[in-house]
């Protein structure tokens, strides 16, 4: 007899009551308000790109090297002519800043 009962309530499909539609619509709502909330923050926030920027990528002994310097600290590395191994990249990146490159 007890195991009639449980095969026909294994049997049974859920069914889904007012209770639970409102949980999930709840919950459905929740996440897409998260989602959007989301979405606005990571369109209005960070900074935006500076233009007196410089970004190097060049072979050294090691492998890679990669050099980012922006502001004064970019200014005196087109000036100074660093890293000569990176030089036609230097200047073209020294150019998009607007500083002046002098080689070594």
């Amino acid at each position: 007899m007890v195991m009639q009962e449980q095969a026909r309530r294994l049997n049974t499909p859920l069914r889904w009551g007012r209770q639970e539609k409102a949980a999930l619509a709840t919950f459905l709502a929740i996440a897409a308000a998260a989602l959007v909330a989301l979405l606005i923050f990571a369109l209005t926030s960070g900074a935006p790109a500076r233009a007196d920027c410089i970004k190097l990528s060049f072979a050294n002994t090691l492998g890679a090297s990669e050099v980012k310097a922006c502001g004064e600290k970019a200014r005196r590395a087109c000036a100074n002519g660093a890293y000569p191994g990176a030089a036609e990249q230097m200047r073209a990146q020294c150019a998009h800043a607007g500083f002046a490159y002098r080689p070594r």
